[in-house]
């Protein structure tokens, strides 16, 4: 499995302005609503219950928030590096300035769990993480990724 299967260019933003967790999952539910047509509210309490289970901030100033979505017809991968780290829980405390959001439908709760492993098998890579970090466009980042 490829990320790039479920990751568009257009779906990397970068520099994004957030101070709050919160905050960050409903304007990532915002652009997820835009590129799938579904509403925005679903997305969110969808993200938002999945992080009451517990944070989806891995270490390292990483976060992989996701969620399966009722009608949602294939996956979607948005990437975003954060202008400032956000506090996200995270098992090791570090704050997050990289996150990859997930959403896959609702009966693929399989091939949302091999997107979510492709996904961490990437950004375990220091070199990659560093790389994110270091780009300055969605360019770098979709090269890095894909």
């Amino acid at each position: 499995m490829q990320l790039s299967d479920h990751l568009a260019l257009e779906n990397i933003v970068f520099d994004l302005p957030f101070v709050s967790k919160h905050k960050l999952l409903r304007h990532l539910a915002d652009m997820s609503s835009r590129k799938t047509g579904i509403d925005p509210g679903i997305i969110a309490k969808a993200l938002l219950a999945r992080e009451n289970l517990g944070s989806t901030g891995i270490g390292r100033g990483i976060a992989i928030p996701h969620a399966l979505i009722e009608g949602l017809p294939k996956s979607l991968a948005i990437v975003a590096r954060l202008a400032r780290p956000v506090d996200f829980e995270a098992v090791d405390d570090i704050p997050v300035d990289i996150v990859v959001l997930l959403l896959s439908p609702a009966s693929g709760h399989g091939q949302n769990l091999n997107i979510l492993s492709c996904i961490a098998r990437q950004l375990r890579d220091d070199h990659t993480v560093t790389a994110i970090r270091a780009a300055r466009s969605a360019d770098e980042i979709f090269a890095l990724l894909t």
